[in-house]
């Protein structure tokens, strides 16, 4: 009989292999649990990972069990309580009053919810699972990763030319006081006897020559440790660090008019940072700019942006003007990838839609790789979804939404950002 020991190393017992199976084969419980997680956690706790919980009946798997078998008679005894075809209450489980948590069940059946973790990693893949950024076939050649020589600390070997000295002579400096202390203390201590011994008046001949035979092999003992060794040379060390020439910017336009209340603004924040969240997992570098608008536009901070209060009208292509004026001089689209997301409750100076289609058309999206517009309303749409419709029809990669509610959110982001299928040839 043969036994196999396995000694993979896994931590805390856990096995990396069996993990990704049970991922694999609950991965439809799995995405839901993630769907529903992505509109009740916190906006700070986006990127932390999150508890999956499944119900127990999910877990369950048939099972062989020996049945009682044969020919049996039951006889039960009688009972003044109930009469033939009454249905008789599961009793409780436990056998009487539980010390557990949570509510009882009426019919006996309660069950708990198998709980268990996965990491932020996880928690992406599963929810940007089967999504794409459109129009990336322009961006490809800019994927390339180039590599540059920085300094990275010292090392014990290289080539003469990298030597660098001054650690190389501290190095040198402690390896000699570590090697002679004990003898400089012995001669400090004979030069001191022989003095006291020279400066007294009685004869001491004999144990002044002994201390001066002393005192030199001491000094041929220190003389004796090398001034610079093999061992003190430091050399300073290079190494290759991977360079992005993949780089993004996200413009982030919001309506921040008195239409606009707080939590319409916490949802467009929630699809900001879904976005954001998204785009890294295609850009190794991203810069967030963030446009505020009403009557006039403002480029702001992410705190501004969220949390100022404003009164008045709205002039959404105030926002468009100011975002084609960053982009002329800080983010030329020949280096730069440009996405835009532009969240709004509708309300638009009705002569006002026209030009926001005129500056998408001609002056943002022939240079932008994609631009999304979600509409947070539950009235119906006014002028400036009309125009943008027609935006929508001329351009492939113009989206545009409706959100409702949180709940919206997320399967509007996948609606958004989904695969397209290719054609078969």
């Amino acid at each position: 009989m043969a036994n196999f020991i396995d000694r993979r190393l896994n931590s805390k017992n856990k096995s990396t292999v069996n993990r990704q199976r049970f991922i694999r084969r609950y991965k439809s419980q799995i995405k839901k649990s993630v769907s529903d997680a992505i509109n009740k956690r916190g906006v700070t706790d986006i990127e932390s990972g999150e508890n999956i919980t499944i119900p127990k009946k999910d877990l369950s798997e048939p099972i062989f069990h020996q049945g009682s078998g044969g020919v049996r008679e039951k006889v039960h005894p009688g009972n003044d309580q109930f009469a033939p075809g009454d249905r008789i209450s599961r009793p409780p489980q436990g056998g009487g009053q539980g010390s557990g948590q949570g509510d009882a069940s009426d019919s006996g059946e309660g069950e708990d919810d198998f709980v268990f973790s996965i990491s932020k990693d996880e928690y992406l893949d599963l929810l940007f699972e089967d999504l794409a950024l459109p129009n990336l076939e322009k961006s490809q050649l800019d994927k390339l990763v180039e590599y540059k020589t920085v300094r990275s600390g010292f090392c014990a070997e290289g080539v003469p030319a990298n030597i660098d000295i001054v650690k190389s002579l501290q190095g040198s400096i402690a390896r000699r006081i570590a090697m002679t202390s004990s003898k400089r203390r012995e001669l400090k201590e004979a030069e001191k006897a022989l003095t006291a011994l020279e400066s007294d008046k009685l004869d001491h001949l004999s144990e002044i020559k002994a201390l001066k035979a002393t005192i030199k092999d001491l000094k041929a003992r220190i003389n004796k440790v090398p001034f610079i060794d093999t061992f003190d040379l430091r050399y300073r060390n290079y190494a290759r660090e991977a360079v992005p020439t993949s780089k993004a910017v996200m413009f982030c336009l919001m309506d921040v008019s008195g239409s606009m209340d707080q939590a319409t603004k916490d949802i467009a924040k929630r699809f900001y940072i879904l976005l954001y969240l998204f785009l890294t997992r295609t850009y190794k570098e991203i810069d967030v700019v963030y446009i505020r608008h009403h009557t006039q536009a403002k480029e702001v901070d992410e705190q501004e942006f969220f949390y100022s209060q404003e009164t008045g009208g709205t002039i959404a292509s105030s926002a468009l003007e100011l975002m084609v004026k960053v982009i002329d001089e800080r983010y030329s689209s020949s280096d730069w990838n440009i996405y835009g997301a532009q969240a709004s409750d509708g309300d638009n100076w009705a002569d006002d839609s026209p030009l926001c289609k005129k500056l998408l058309l001609e002056k943002i999206l022939p240079k932008a790789r994609y631009f999304s517009y979600i509409e947070i309303t539950q009235r119906a749409h006014q002028t400036l979804w009309h125009q943008y419709q027609e935006v929508a029809k001329q351009c492939g990669y113009f989206a545009m939404r409706h959100i409702k509610g949180v709940d919206d959110i997320y399967p509007v982001f996948r609606e958004l950002f989904k695969k397209e299928e290719k054609s078969a040839a």
